[in-house]
């Protein structure tokens, strides 16, 4: 498996797991101790590039997640984030944070990998879910209708 593909497996973990916690819990615990404990708790040695990936996509999720999760509902008619499966939900946060922020990484490749990371992890519905939302959103970056300006 590439170093990116698991990277973005081990970024939807911890934010399907930040999000449980959020939604369960009145604490709000800051990212970076959360972050902490979830490498103790997973074989990544400190100097891996997965682990390196890893880390910017959730701190870059988690620190734009208002705006993210604002461009998830305007692109997804007729569902609110709250209705969401929590698995579809943080694809979506990773690869918009993809899209919007990594500009190295062409939006193809993104919306492929979160489309994959539906199929595996998610409900037989995801793959085509993640992708009809992830395409809305390329096509409204291409027109010029969104930046990473929030």
């Amino acid at each position: 498996m590439g170093t990116r593909r698991r990277a973005r497996e081990l970024a939807l973990q911890f934010l399907y797991q930040y999000d449980l916690l959020k939604e369960s819990s009145s604490d709000s615990e800051g990212v970076e101790e959360l972050l902490s404990f979830f490498w103790d708790r997973n074989e990544v040695s400190p100097e891996d590039d997965t682990k390196e990936f890893c880390c910017v996509l959730i701190r870059g999720s988690c620190s734009n997640l208002t705006y993210i999760d604002e461009i998830i509902g305007t692109y997804s008619e007729h569902w609110r984030l709250t209705r969401m499966a929590t698995i579809d939900r943080n694809i979506l946060r990773i690869a918009i944070y993809e899209l919007l922020y990594l500009r190295n990484i062409p939006p193809p490749v993104t919306i492929n990998e979160a489309v994959e990371l539906g199929k595996r992890f998610g409900t037989e519905e995801s793959g085509s879910f993640i992708n009809g939302i992830l395409d809305k959103i390329r096509m409204a970056q291409e027109k010029g209708d969104l930046s990473n300006d929030n």
